[in-house]
């Protein structure tokens, strides 16, 4: 075998054998990381789903591993009031907020509560468009939708 036809094959199977020994660091390094939307409307659910948020970035290795955001509307939003709750939902809150949870309300609920982001817990975005429009707005930029 003359030495061009030497480089042809290497250069042929060259590729294939770097991406078959480098594949699992390749793969890691492409996989993107996941967005998730849950959609929060039921008052008696709003604890439940702080823990689900805390179990998912948990089992995502950390808030590195995972992008999470949360629409809150309906009654579900007297829960986040700065003036209610208990002690520990407000730790609980803060720090998913502290880990880039983002957290939106819907202006509509807003409006229909007459509350302002000031009466909200701190950390809180207004879905100006509104709640539902905002999680169909995540789902179509590819976004997983999820309704404990």
């Amino acid at each position: 075998m003359d030495r061009r036809t030497a480089v042809r094959a290497m250069l042929a199977s060259g590729p294939a054998i770097l991406v078959a020994g480098s594949g699992a660091a390749a793969a890691a390094e492409a996989k993107p990381v996941p967005r998730v939307a849950y959609h929060l409307a039921d008052l008696e659910k709003a604890g439940f789903v702080l823990g689900n948020l805390r179990n998912h970035i948990d089992g995502m290795g950390g808030p590195e591993g995972v992008k999470l955001a949360v629409v809150v509307h309906g009654p579900s939003l007297q829960a986040f009031r700065a003036d209610g709750g208990n002690a520990d939902f407000k730790a609980r809150f803060t720090r998913l907020v502290q880990e880039s949870v983002a957290f939106h309300a819907c202006r509509h609920t807003m409006e229909g509560m007459k509350l302002g982001l000031a009466d909200l817990l701190p950390g809180f975005a207004v879905a100006e468009k509104g709640g539902v429009v905002l999680l169909a707005e995540l789902q179509s930029e590819g976004w997983l939708y999820l309704r404990p």
